[in-house]
């Protein structure tokens, strides 16, 4: 059996080698590194793909979430209503840019953000909310975009863990990302659509939302040498939008081997007393990009150290939520009362997935799971 792997990029790159090297090689022949054809193109395929009017890649998911929030000119002390579970990017730029996250629970089910709890927390300064697609599960964005209307709030959807997902609005399927005013993606490798590198994308259809995007991740250029408002530099490299134009086309087959992944781990331990399986929700398709357990009345840690005695690789995502990183204490979030988080932060446990699994590593990994459980129950 082939070592186990919590994302195993080596495998799935063999598959798609011949594409992957031409496209590469290409790029250094042409010696277009920045700003090359290859980064309009993948851009384009990406519009079409999600049925968005503007792309904008960039360097990073962290960067496209902060030039979307450099975009609503924002003042400092405005707030912006987020979860505390998840990547501490998605918080992090919030501070960085003198802005309050504000924080909300999040359903127990899904992971994501509790629409019943955000208007109880929207204030004179409330400006926006960042949902944050957890793990592949879009958040309830019927709801989100309600209250977002009814209060003149933007939305800027961080969909990093949520690429290809599709979401059923009243008017029909939408992909994750277009809903909001704004969505932001990361391209790291291990995403279920990762580059080679860094990599990110700010998604909008919105004209104006999307040429002050550009400008800000272009030093805040109008034209050249004319700087019309601070930027920065974030800019997807040719190599990287290579890459991605590849993988791309394969995007929906790797989430279809994703979700056969989770069919099994579900099947397996459905009647495993106290594992409960990933939620998929009625109007979202859950993408996988993790497979995480809630264990209840199961030491988590004991199997995590279990596992990995058996080399089979287990995350903990998140151990520590950012209501209660230091970062955070001078916005007295210490003080923030969110119960389901804190439970989570407790009790999840995410299991290898990716495109290349076999049945042999399922088999071992759920066998593992259920001999724990079963000595120590």
């Amino acid at each position: 059996m082939e070592k186990i792997q919590m994302v195993d990029l080596i495998s799935q790159y063999k598959k798609i080698k011949p594409e992957v090297d031409s496209a590469i090689l290409q790029v250094i022949e042409n010696a277009q590194f920045i700003n090359g054809p290859q980064v309009n193109s993948f851009q384009a395929d990406l519009e079409k793909y999600l049925n968005v009017k503007h792309v904008i890649p960039c360097a990073n998911g962290t960067d496209a979430l902060q030039i979307a929030l450099m975009a609503l000119d924002l003042k400092p002390g405005d707030e912006i209503i987020t979860p505390s579970f998840t990547y501490i990017a998605t918080t992090e730029v919030i501070a960085l840019l003198g802005l309050k996250p504000v924080f909300v629970d999040v359903e127990k089910d899904t992971f994501c953000i509790d629409p019943s709890l955000i208007e109880a927390v929207i204030s004179p300064k409330t400006k926006a909310i960042v949902p944050v697609h957890l793990y592949g599960q879009t958040s309830n964005m019927d709801e989100i975009m309600k209250i977002a209307t009814k209060h003149g709030l933007y939305v800027i959807e961080d969909n990093a863990q949520a690429i290809g997902s599709d979401y059923h609005m009243p008017n029909g399927d939408v992909k994750s990302g277009t809903i909001g005013h704004i969505g932001c993606t990361s391209f790291f490798p291990s995403k279920n659509l990762g580059c080679y590198g860094d990599g990110g994308a700010i998604f909008t259809n919105d004209d104006q939302l999307a040429a002050s995007m550009k400008m800000i991740a272009n030093h805040g250029q109008s034209k050249k040498y004319h700087h019309d408002v601070v930027g920065c530099n974030s800019r997807l490299d040719s190599i990287q939008a290579a890459v991605l134009k590849i993988k791309l086309a394969h995007l929906d087959d790797y989430i279809a081997a994703r979700r056969k992944v989770a069919d099994y781990y579900d099947n397996y331990f459905a009647n495993i007393d106290g594992i409960q399986t990933p939620f998929r929700g009625e109007k979202s398709k859950h993408v996988f990009h993790q497979y995480t357990l809630i264990l209840e009345g199961i030491d988590r840690d004991g199997l995590n150290t279990y596992l990995a005695d058996k080399d089979i690789p287990s995350m903990i995502y998140y151990p520590i939520a950012a209501h209660n990183q230091k970062m955070f204490a001078s916005f007295g979030s210490s003080e923030t009362h969110l119960p389901i988080t804190d439970w989570l932060t407790e009790r999840v446990l995410s299991l290898p997935i990716h495109t290349e699994m076999t049945e042999e590593q399922l088999k071992y990994i759920c066998s593992a799971v259920a001999e724990y459980v079963s000595v120590k129950a």
